[in-house]
């Protein structure tokens, strides 16, 4: 399944947000994301529209089942892109999760699989 890149980058910043606390809201996207209020809302109304969030994130953004399900395709792909730059490009965490989002929202899903299989090749051959 293929989201805009607005999806994505919300969809991943409600994941980390959710890991690292109990409760997601609104003003916490907005400075993950450095984003306006507004600009949050909106997204997040649109996110709701397609089924990946709650209705009710007013409190709190919480992920529908197919929100969920969307978030676990993303990351599959992003956890071996967010290693290429980080252990390979030798760039700051920061910058290789930066990096990492932009590359899984801007190039094709094909090329970012491609990415994904040839850095799981290159760890299990260091790893043995």
């Amino acid at each position: 399944m293929k989201q805009c890149a607005g999806y994505v980058k919300y969809l991943v910043a409600i994941k980390e947000l959710s890991e690292a606390d109990e409760y997601v809201r609104c003003v916490n996207i907005s400075k993950h994301l450095g984003v306006s209020r507004p600009s949050v809302s909106k997204m997040l109304r649109c996110l709701a529209n397609s089924g990946y969030v709650y209705e009710d994130y007013c409190n709190s953004v919480v992920l529908t089942p197919e929100g969920e399900k969307a978030v676990e395709e993303i990351f599959s792909t992003f956890n071996e892109v967010n290693t290429f730059f980080h252990k390979f490009l030798k760039l700051s965490k920061e910058e290789s999760h930066e990096q990492a989002i932009k590359f899984i929202t801007d190039f094709p899903q094909d090329t970012c699989e491609r990415l994904r299989k040839v850095v799981r090749r290159t760890l299990k051959k260091k790893d043995a």
